[in-house]
This record gives C-alpha cells, structure tokens and sequence, in this order.
C-alpha cells in the first residue's frame, strides 16, 4: 500500500461527514477548525522563537567562546566551572 489517498477515499469521508453533521454545520465546523489551526500554528512558532532567544541569550550571558583545534595527541581541555568565595555570616548569639 502506497498510502496515497485516492479519490474514492474523500468522496466516502466528505459523505460519511455530510450525514454525521448535516450540510448546515459543516461550513461553521470547516471555518472553526481552520482558527483553530492557525492559532496552533502561531503559538507553536512563537514558543520556537522564545527558545531560539532565550538559548542565545544565555549563551552570550555565559559568554562561550569556541575552543582551538587541538593538534592530535594532546589531551582535551575539560570545562571547569568558576569558583565562588564561600560567603561567611555573622553567628546570632
């Protein structure tokens, strides 16, 4: 099976359609169903668009830089986190 839709197919489902929902409903139901979809479509691009800022600006906040190529046989620089001075408080006695 080739898994083409063949035109025996939509003539089934737009009848099948007809006698579910009447010939009334379906316009309304076809122009809801379009707003729906173009609402999905527009907030799923808008949450790849906040990911896509949000991961560049995190980058540049952490401010990567890319690493020379390393000639073969040396060993690979590992990522070492910066230190952070231990914060030393006052004791309530």
């Amino acid at each position: 099976m080739t898994g083409v839709f063949k035109p025996w197919h939509i003539i089934v489902l737009v009848v099948v359609l007809v006698l579910l929902f009447g010939a009334k409903r379906l316009p309304d139901a076809a122009r809801s169903l379009g707003r729906s979809l173009r609402i999905l479509k527009a907030e799923t691009k808008s949450l790849a668009d906040d990911d896509r800022d949000l991961a560049e600006k995190a980058d540049a906040q952490a401010g990567y830089q890319t690493l020379p190529p390393q000639a073969p046989g040396q060993p690979q620089p590992t990522y070492q986190p910066p230190q952070a001075e231990p914060v030393q408080r006052p004791r309530d006695n």
